[in-house]
């Protein structure tokens, strides 16, 4: 895939909790400028890939010019993958608890935490997608609700909500999703 990679980042995006996490990931990648935009629009229905496409196009012909958009997931395997890209929606609606009580009738707590950046380098072009998958488990709350549902999501034996910046930007879903991105964004080439 040869699109030329972008000097400036148009990050589509209205939470200070994400922004300053994909600052910290990506760092100071050479010749890039990130900046944060927010562009407000009802998404679709679809798989997390639908999702983050469409969301990506649509965000492009917003401002006129390259953009990088994130879509999170919650896949519960119980649930065959739901809620998915809804998570935000089940969340607000139900809290901590509730995203526990949808589980509490099944042995399996596994949940696969999956994060897709999609960028775009304008209106008419197609985005290209940067996914990351870290798998877990739901459990109870623990440590601060500050950051969506990261207090009920536990990767060896933490909740990212238990662990610091650092250390939950190494393991986490959005962490191996941006190191995708920093190694296009070098010039290196996507996964198969």
């Amino acid at each position: 895939m040869s699109q030329q990679r972008p000097t400036t980042l148009n990050f589509i995006t209205g939470n200070a909790n994400k922004l300053a996490e994909v600052q910290a990931i990506l760092g100071a990648v050479d010749g890039l400028t990130l900046q944060s935009r927010n562009v407000e629009g009802a998404e679709i229905q679809g798989s997390i890939e639908e999702v983050a496409r469409d969301k990506c196009s649509r965000a492009a012909e917003a401002i006129g010019g390259p953009v990088l958009t994130e879509d999170t997931a919650l896949e519960f395997q119980a649930l065959k993958g739901l809620p998915g890209p809804y998570i935000k929606h089940f969340l607000g609606a139900l809290g901590h608890d509730g995203l526990n009580n949808m589980l509490a009738a099944y042995e399996d707590k596994t949940a696969f935490a999956v994060c897709t950046f999609a960028y775009c380098a304008g209106p008419g072009q197609e985005p290209i997608l940067f996914q990351g998958r870290t798998k877990g488990k739901v459990v109870p709350a623990r440590g601060p609700p500050v950051f969506g549902w990261d207090a009920v999501f536990e990767y060896e034996g933490k909740t990212y909500a238990e662990m610091d910046k650092a250390e939950k930007n190494v393991v986490s879903h959005r962490g191996k999703a941006l190191e995708k991105l920093k190694i296009w964004l070098a010039g290196g080439d996507l996964e198969p």
